[in-house]
């Protein structure tokens, strides 16, 4: 009985070396990429987002001052609008009660680095260094736990994109850029703003730029005139199954069973 089980076990594997292994090929043909389900280091970060709906994002970068954040805060309030911010190590070190109440009114924190850098120049551990020092100090001083990354002066680098993709952040810049720093006042603002939106833009504003407060209600009003739904930047991008554009244009892409 025995010697049968053994003869009938050898026929088996003689019949399956000679048919060979049989490997599952994606659709599309076997060099078509996987899917990612994290951040993955991309040829450029997320500039804005291919969408079928109405949401846009607006941010508001936060290095120096807070004088006008708690307006802005209100203002947003007053339109019932979440949204992002994103801040540097030291900001945080120097207006913890500010950065409190950014979350406690329902918006989002993002990490904006520690000291500012050029983050394209750094290292990869230095560039580490940066990011995880700041994740920590918005974690402990606020609670929030980041997953957002902007680089100072939007600089980045191939070493930059893949080390940050490897902390489990994803790397957002803009495609509306309000230059709101400039000074030019508040028309400017609102004409560089509204002409230049479209759906799935995030745009950038600065927390403590002279004119936003003023500006910043005439833009939100061009929004909901338009239909324009404002979200936090994390609601607006796609979080896995994705592939980014060589204009930084993120799309989403529809897996094949």
């Amino acid at each position: 009985m025995k010697r049968s089980v053994w003869v009938f076990l050898v026929f088996l594997i003689f019949v399956g070396c000679n048919r060979g292994t049989e490997v599952p090929v994606a659709p599309g043909g076997p060099n078509v990429p996987s899917i990612p389900n994290t951040p993955i280091a991309t040829k450029t970060p997320i500039y804005s987002v291919a969408r079928d709906d109405n949401k846009i994002a607006i941010s508001f970068d936060a290095a120096w001052g807070s004088e006008y954040t708690r307006s802005i805060l209100d203002i947003l309030d007053e339109y019932n609008i979440k949204t992002t911010f994103f801040v540097v190590k030291f900001w945080v070190e120097d207006n913890p009660e500010v950065a409190r109440e950014i979350v406690n009114r329902g918006h989002e924190i993002g990490n904006h680095s520690a000291s500012h850098p050029e983050m394209g120049n750094l290292s990869a551990g230095d560039i580490e260094g940066e990011i995880m020092s700041t994740h920590e100090t918005i974690k402990s001083v606020t609670g929030f736990e980041a997953k957002l990354f902007r680089p100072p002066f939007g600089h980045y680098s191939p070493n930059m994109l893949s080390t940050i993709a490897g902390l489990g952040y994803f790397t957002i810049q803009w495609d509306v850029d309000s230059l709101d720093w400039k000074e030019r006042g508040a028309g400017d603002i609102i004409l560089r703003v509204t002409e230049k939106v479209q759906t799935g833009s995030i745009v950038l504003f600065h927390n403590n730029a002279k004119y936003i407060t003023e500006a910043l209600p005439m833009v939100l009003d061009d929004f909901k005139e338009r239909n324009l739904e404002v979200v936090p930047v994390s609601q607006l991008i796609w979080s896995e199954d994705y592939i980014i554009d060589h204009e930084g244009r993120q799309h989403k892409v529809k897996k094949i069973n």
